[in-house]
């Protein structure tokens, strides 16, 4: 599964001291990522692992394999052509777009340097009093220079689910999202809200979006998705009954699914249920897996 297992030291216990860092930027071996609002800058293709000239502030990713330093530059401050020329690319590209050409390896470590230096983007000011921040432990802490208030990167959990209606043949629930294009349907997801259980949320969001009562809840796995700071909290649902009510407003349509109905979709349609990144493929082709075994 992309963006989920990096294996990356992040030697939370050491970069808070400011020289082990500087030292760490100085290592020939270091590799530094350059990003420009929330793009990734390329060459041929690939993405470019060094600056032609020093960036203004490095923000520290870990600690490779053979304990190679990794950091992150955000270019966002340029215009386009500047960033191309200080980081000798030839173009810029969403992480995702590029996804049939990177390894999850690549993919995970891109989308973590996206997500810190978007944060440090929007972390400029306190919310509490608004003074001015300054990034602290080599990017993962900002504090306030006015009254002192400590700022961590802000993650948004959100719950995707594949809901299943009990009996023969098993059938699964998919939507038509506001925005998808005509005749693609996927997994249902939504925000936690405060106050709020993961198992909560499922319900509450399958109800409101598809109008089904969801009774079993089942823990799936976990996928880090820093578009711009979510995490996806994935789950297997039992519906209570085949009724199906979709709101028009977030969902405009929703089906029950034959795994030959997927088989379908899969095969011979131009718009899959799922992006090929992100754990509602893992939900589906899982599901898929499972009903095919029983027969």
């Amino acid at each position: 599964m992309y963006y989920t297992g990096l294996d990356l030291d992040r030697a939370s216990a050491s970069r808070a001291d400011p020289v082990w860092l500087q030292q760490l930027q100085a290592r020939p071996d270091r590799q530094v990522l350059p990003l420009w609002r929330d793009q990734c800058l390329v060459r041929a293709g690939q993405p470019v692992t060094e600056l032609k000239t020093a960036a203004d502030e490095l923000v520290f990713l870990g600690l490779a394999e053979g304990q190679a330093p990794v950091f992150a530059a955000d270019l966002s401050a340029l215009d386009r052509q500047a960033a191309l020329e200080q980081a000798g690319a030839d173009d810029t590209a969403d992480v995702r777009t590029m996804i049939a050409d990177l390894s999850p390896a690549q993919a995970g470590l891109l989308a973590y340097a996206r997500g810190l230096l978007y944060w440090q983007r929007a972390q400029q000011f306190c919310g509490w009093c608004g003074g001015r921040c300054d990034a602290r432990n080599g990017g993962h802490l900002r504090c306030c220079r006015d009254c002192d208030r400590e700022h961590f990167p802000k993650i948004e959990p959100a719950i995707i689910v594949l809901v299943e209606l009990p009996g023969e043949p098993r059938r699964c629930l998919l939507g038509r999202h506001q925005g998808a294009v005509p005749d693609r349907f996927s997994t249902l997801a939504g925000f936690v809200e405060i106050g709020e259980s993961l198992e909560d949320a499922v319900r509450r969001e399958v109800a409101e979006e598809a109008g089904v009562s969801v009774g079993a809840v089942r823990y799936q796995g976990s996928q880090a998705w820093p578009f711009p700071a979510g995490i996806m909290v994935g789950f297997r649902a039992e519906a209570e009954s085949d009724h199906i009510g979709a709101d028009g407003a977030e969902l405009l349509e929703a089906r029950w699914f034959t795994a030959a109905d997927l088989r379908d979709r899969l095969g011979a349609r131009p718009f899959p249920p799922y992006r090929v990144d992100s754990i509602g493929r893992v939900l589906i082709e899982g599901w898929l897996a499972e009903v095919t075994a029983v027969r």
